[in-house]
């Protein structure tokens, strides 16, 4: 073989393998919060196939609380070249996805340093506020930004009804934090085929689209 060809051919093989790398998501813990029926162990499952359609080992943990009662329900990914535990530790998570305000302050502490919340400024009153024997926070961003935490506040609401549905909420928490890592937009709404019925297949993907480019 010509020794420049083959300088060639090992050069381009180099740039494939950064390219390939580049786009493939980095190791990512990822905490899902919210309250019973916006969709949080959906949400969990699309990014899980997100990672096992990228060559990446994924592990989910699902919580699902008072779900039935509007309460809490928690939701973690872990996905890496290895996972061992499907839990994600308090001081550990690189993203929160609350789909709720409260619930973000909740587990506020799983955060990890330079980590990212990412929040639908939506409230969502839990059973002890609407009995009395509670009070919602005035200013639940606020205590949030109070913390010194990367806040990435989004009217999900809005485009989720823009998309066509109030409940698309949770996929465009996702379209945000594909965009913010870099994730290439098709391999997500890949995986959204895959998770979603035919019938809503549609409006996910447009809002997918609308909080990819949200960001």
């Amino acid at each position: 073989m010509d020794v420049e060809f083959a300088l060639k051919c090992a050069n381009l093989e180099q740039l494939f393998r950064r390219i390939d790398n580049k786009m493939k998501p980095r190791n990512l813990n990822i905490l899902i919060v919210g309250v019973g029926g916006q969709g949080t162990l959906l949400a969990s499952r699309i990014l899980g196939t997100i990672a096992l359609n990228s060559g990446l080992k994924c592990k989910l943990s699902e919580v699902h609380g008072m779900s039935q009662r509007g309460g809490s329900v928690v939701t973690h990914v872990r996905w890496g070249k290895e996972v061992f535990s499907p839990i994600v530790c308090e001081g550990d998570a690189d993203y929160i996805l609350s789909f709720e305000t409260l619930e973000a302050i909740r587990w506020s502490s799983f955060l990890k340093e330079n980590g990212h919340i990412i929040v639908n400024n939506q409230k969502i009153l839990p059973m002890p506020v609407i009995t009395g024997k509670d009070v919602y926070p005035k200013d639940a961003l606020q205590i949030l930004k109070d913390k010194n935490l990367s806040v990435i506040e989004v009217d999900g609401l809005k485009l989720a009804e823009l998309a066509g549905s109030s409940k698309a909420v949770n996929v465009v928490l996702i379209g945000i934090l594909c965009a913010k890592e870099k994730i290439e937009l098709n391999l997500a709404k890949e995986a959204i085929k895959q998770c979603v019925k035919e019938k809503n297949l549609e409006l996910n993907l447009i809002a997918l689209e609308l909080g990819y480019n949200a960001l």
